[in-house]
């Protein structure tokens, strides 16, 4: 990645505004005292009309005929939050106005993205005069021409990109028919909806007010990552201030639950916190309660929704983190996956309601736009795409449309299906389009450093003045800095799977920070002095104003080396030892030396499990690590001069076998431990993977068999389960357990046999 310095700008001089944010404006087009009030404060800003949108007036219109003849009204919507929220801000207005509304989510499972004719016909016989679409709706041809044949109306309200045909709808409310520079051209599905809302509401004789549902407009644009920039921002402005005092009783509990504090809440806590709860009932089940989670007024109902939400979630995370390294397993097994322009993954069992947060991941990790695939047997392959700044992924896979079932998105997510035998083919044009598309001179991306700072200049007043700057997102990013010469004191690995990490940073004036560095828990650190670029917030952690800084990219100082420092281990082999017992007491007796056993044998041998290592001179590994990224960590743990590997081979466990003995453990745990335990607590007690150990949770939660009450800070509070509680997909966990025991028996087999030296090389 090649740094590059900011240019720099006349700024808008505006009392209370430090020269830096100025400059910050400056650089995103924001040059009058004007614009910078009306950027800063949504009170300085003057909203665009309702009816600046084309076909709104039509619609309403529409909407207000069937509200006086008393037309049933369908509100059918997606499963996203986008597509929640718009789904729940129109029934709630339109509840309020006295229709006659009901209201259709598809269920992804069954139905996928869009109007089914199938469900449509459903709604139709039900009663449905109207179908008023929100988040979806604008490539239903099929659908509109159905329902015109039996003589009920469509009003789509939509922002996907527009087809070559627009269906023959009533009306058509679609920010994309506006210029891209419009104030409105950036709304999304609920943003057209709150127009849609607001117009409805302007001369009607009812309590319900727009400034009532700016909280669902916040929650749904933030999620669908909707440019920030004129009206846009101003309603995720507004928003985010409803949100801190929402009187929504879901949301109340939700926020309880998440330990969340509404007064400091900010756009990153809808995308990290409360959009993956909402999204994961439509990942995994049926979105449709989402409605009644966000409109209930009964305080039981509402808690009893926002558990089912944490329990969902609670699964999604399991799930998207076994899929994340199962792709991972297939990029290293096969490098040419990797090299490719765009990384193309799949697999017959993985969830499809998780593929989408995967292939984002693996973009965030690899920057190349990615396509995660399921190919079930007998089945259409379906698929997620995202992608990179500069590359359209829709029109990328646009162009093999002659090889597609569907497909559909925006320029940095889509999805698509095909026929499997189709993969390959797609698979090579994919790559040619996307190489072709991206070219040669975007290989290396530039990081624009808004400024070099001294981490003595990172002072509270600062990191206030930049948040006055947000929200952040698409539009409007978060400004990055960079410090020089900066060398680690201390680095902790943090998370559930030491996936983060936590750096303890000084410069040359030694003045020390500490930077949070998200999803760096493998990465290699430097071992010499290194520029670091970063962001600030103003955090509130437990009633205190905080600057937190996280890492986003470093570089190495010129002459210093770049390699983490590395040393030889001796490595002692006694795997083939008859009497592997009297091995270990001889080296048991050695000075400065740790046992690393798991499992049933660290009680009989007296050793430390992976989580409860220290520093030694000395490592004995008596139990085989689960997999290489185990031993890593452990080398990491202990620093030892020297190995010495016995390798005491645990049973191969058919997956019944783990099964019951993880279940076995959670009895115990719930029993005798009031359900309190953790995902580490739990590996180490099976000596397996915490995915696998997650995986197998996750079935035993599905099966009905355990209640997964708490899933956070890395601990774990488990209830009995309940008979008839059972989830579906079942039958796909069980596929993933016996695949996780696989690699880890492979890898065990591996370890065996190995060259003693090439383990930790």
């Amino acid at each position: 990645m090649r740094w590059t310095d900011a240019p720099s700008l006349p700024s808008p001089p505006l009392e209370g505004l430090p020269p830096l944010a100025a400059q910050i404006l400056a650089r995103r087009g924001i040059t009058s005292p004007e614009a910078a009030r009306s950027f800063l404060d949504p009170a300085y800003y003057d909203p665009t009309p309702a009816y600046a949108l084309p076909g709104m007036r039509a619609a309403v219109e529409r909407l207000d005929t069937a509200l006086r003849n008393r037309e049933r009204i369908c509100v059918w919507g997606d499963f996203d939050v986008d597509g929640q929220t718009a789904t729940t801000l129109l029934v709630q207005t339109l509840r309020a106005l006295g229709a006659d509304v009901t209201y259709h989510i598809p269920v992804r499972g069954r139905e996928s993205h869009g109007v089914s004719v199938k469900y449509l016909q459903a709604e139709i016989e039900a009663g449905a005069r109207l179908i008023l679409t929100c988040d979806t709706g604008i490539t239903e041809n099929e659908a509109v021409d159905f329902a015109r044949a039996r003589g009920v109306d469509v009003v789509i309200t939509d922002h996907h990109d527009l087809p070559a045909r627009l269906p023959e709808a009533h009306s058509i409310v679609n920010p994309k028919l506006l210029p891209q520079q419009h104030p409105l051209a950036s709304l999304a599905g609920v943003g057209v909806a709150f127009k849609l809302a607001e117009a409805l509401l302007e001369k009607a004789d009812c309590t319900l007010q727009p400034s009532d549902l700016l909280d669902l407009a916040a929650l749904g644009l933030v999620a669908d990552l909707a440019s920030l920039r004129g009206d846009t921002r101003f309603l995720v402005q507004k928003g985010l201030s409803a949100l801190r005092t929402t009187n929504r009783l879901g949301l109340q509990v939700m926020y309880e639950l998440a330990e969340l504090e509404p007064s400091a809440l900010n756009e990153s806590h809808i995308s990290f916190t409360l959009a993956p709860r909402l999204n994961s009932l439509g990942r995994l089940g049926d979105a449709n309660p989402v409605v009644d989670f966000l409109t209930t007024r009964d305080p039981v109902r509402a808690r009893v929704l926002a558990v089912q939400l944490e329990n969902h979630n609670a699964q999604r995370q399991l799930l998207t983190d076994q899929v994340t390294e199962a792709a991972e397993a297939q990029l290293r097994a096969n490098p040419s996956l990797l090299a490719a322009p765009v990384i193309i993954v799949g697999h017959p069992s993985w969830p499809g309601g998780v593929v989408g947060i995967v292939a984002a991941r693996l973009v965030e990790r690899y920057g190349k736009p990615a396509i995660v695939m399921v190919t079930p047997p007998g089945e259409p392959a379906r698929g997620s795409a995202r992608s990179v700044d500069g590359l359209h992924i829709t029109q990328a896979i646009a162009a093999q449309q002659d090889l597609l079932l569907q497909f559909g998105g925006h320029p940095m997510a889509a999805g698509l299906s095909l026929p499997p035998e189709n993969l390959p083919a797609f698979s090579r044009r994919m790559s040619a389009t996307v190489e072709k598309l991206i070219g040669e001179a975007k290989a290396e991306p530039d990081l624009e450093i808004e400024a070099w700072l001294g981490l003595s200049e990172l002072s509270e007043d600062l990191a206030a003045a930049l948040e006055s700057l947000a929200p952040f997102g698409p539009g409007n990013p978060r400004p990055v800095f960079a410090s020089r010469n900066l060398s680690i004191e201390r680095a902790a690995t943090l998370g559930r799977n030491r996936e983060h990490r936590k750096l303890t940073l000084s410069d040359e004036q030694g003045v020390s920070r500490e930077v949070l560095w998200w999803d760096g828990g493998s990465e290699e650190l430097p071992s010499g002095r290194f520029d670091l670029a970063y962001t600030v917030r103003a955090v509130n952690w437990r009633g205190s104003s905080q600057v937190q800084m996280e890492f986003v990219s470093l570089r190495i100082t010129e002459g210093e080396r770049a390699e983490v420092s590395s040393r030889k281990l001796a490595v002692m082999d006694y795997r083939s030892e008859k009497d592997p017992y009297s091995v270990l007491e001889k080296l048991k007796g050695e000075p400065s030396t740790v046992v690393w056993a798991e499992g049933e044998e660290k009680e009989r041998v007296g050793g430390a499990d992976r989580y409860a290592l220290s520093r030694a001179r000395h490592l004995v590994i008596w139990s085989i690590p689960p997999s290489a990224e185990e031993l890593r960590a452990a080398i990491e743990t202990v620093q030892p001069q020297s190995v010495s590997l016995i390798a005491a081979h645990p049973p191969l466990e058919i997956t019944e076998n783990f099964i019951a003995r993880l279940s076995g453990l959670l009895k115990f745990v719930i029993n005798q431990r009031a359900g309190e335990t953790s995902y580490k607590e739990l590996a180490a007690a099976t000596g397996h993977r915490i995915a696998t150990v997650k995986c197998g949770l996750t079935w035993l939660v599905v099966q009905g068999k355990i209640t997964l009450a708490r899933d956070s800070n890395e601990q774990l509070t488990l209830r009995a389960g309940t008979k008839g509680q059972e989830i579906a997909g079942s039958q796909r966990l069980w596929i993933e357990v016996q695949s996780l025991l696989a690699e880890t028996a492979a890898y065990r087999a591996h370890f065996r046999r190995a060259d003693k030296d090439a383990l930790f090389t």
